[in-house]
This record gives C-alpha cells, structure tokens and sequence, in this order.
C-alpha cells in the first residue's frame, strides 16, 4: 500500500512531536523543534496543524488509535491487557510529562466529556465487553502515573483477564 506524501509528513510530525515532548515535555516543546525532529519544514508543519494544541489533539488521538489497533490484535483479552499496559507504563513521552507537566496529565487522566474519551471507550467496549470498559480504563490510566514493571503487568493483566465476563 502507498501512503500519500501528505499522510508521511503528517505521520513523521506526530513522531517528532512524541520525541520532543519525551525529552522535554508538551510545554517546553515547540514547532521548530517539532519541525527539527520530523525532518520538515516549519511552513509544512503549519499546512497540517493550525498550531501547538491541534497538533497535540492530533497526538493522542493517533496514539489511541495505535494502542487500540495493539488491543485489537491480539490474541486474547490477557494479551490485549499486557500490550496496552506495556505500552502505557513504557511511554517515554508519558513519563517526561509526568515529570515536567504534571497539571497536563491530570487534566489528561481526569476521564470527562472531552471527544478522545469517547473514543477511548469505544474502543474499550469493543476490545473488552462494555461492562468491562470502566475497568480496564481505571487500571490502565493508573498507570501513567504509576507505570508497572513488566512483571507486575503480565500478572496484573492476568488477573483482570480472569475477572472479565
């Protein structure tokens, strides 16, 4: 399949972002190293994001659809778990936020009306039964700010996946 040059520079954006805000945060980053990190131009950083906090929008709704797609692949509802909690619990963007930009995260983890939490539960419902949704949600954003080790995620995974119905 062929990807469109507009969908590879969108696509290599949203890296340089996750880079840049793994070594400095989502406030300390900006558009030119954004730009820097992609290997594009500042003009086309702008010709896909009118600014900082679409681009920022554009991130996390990328990196729930990744996530999901991970989910979706697996082989069963332990291994969805164990993936996403890896995924989550290793995210170096994730930890410099915690660490830089802690009122970002909470406003991140605080599940509300906000578009992406729809899709975030969608996604749930449909990877886990929508009875087990708020469950795996709950689990999976404690994270963020308590990662787990890869142990404690194979065994807590297990564990949820055996509660599920």
């Amino acid at each position: 399949m062929t990807v469109a040059p507009a969908q590879r520079s969108r696509t290599a954006i949203l890296a340089g972002a996750k880079i840049v805000i793994s070594e400095v945060g989502s406030y300390e980053s900006n558009m030119v190293d954004i730009a820097a990190r992609a290997q594009v131009s500042r003009a086309t950083v702008y010709n896909h994001f009118a600014d900082k906090e679409e681009m920022m929008f554009s991130l996390l709704e990328s990196e729930i659809m990744r996530l999901a797609d991970l989910a979706k692949s697996s082989a069963s509802p332990k291994d969805a778990l164990q993936i996403l909690s890896s995924e989550i619990s290793g995210d170096p963007a994730l930890r410099k936020m915690v660490e830089t930009d802690p009122e970002d995260i909470a406003a991140f983890v605080t599940i509300g009306a906000h578009p992406l939490w729809t899709v975030v539960r969608e996604n749930l419902a449909k990877i886990f039964g929508a009875g087990n949704s708020s469950l795996v949600l709950r689990w999976l954003i404690g994270q963020i700010a308590s990662p787990l080790t890869a142990g404690e995620s194979a065994q807590q995974a297990e564990q949820i996946a055996r509660s599920l119905s």
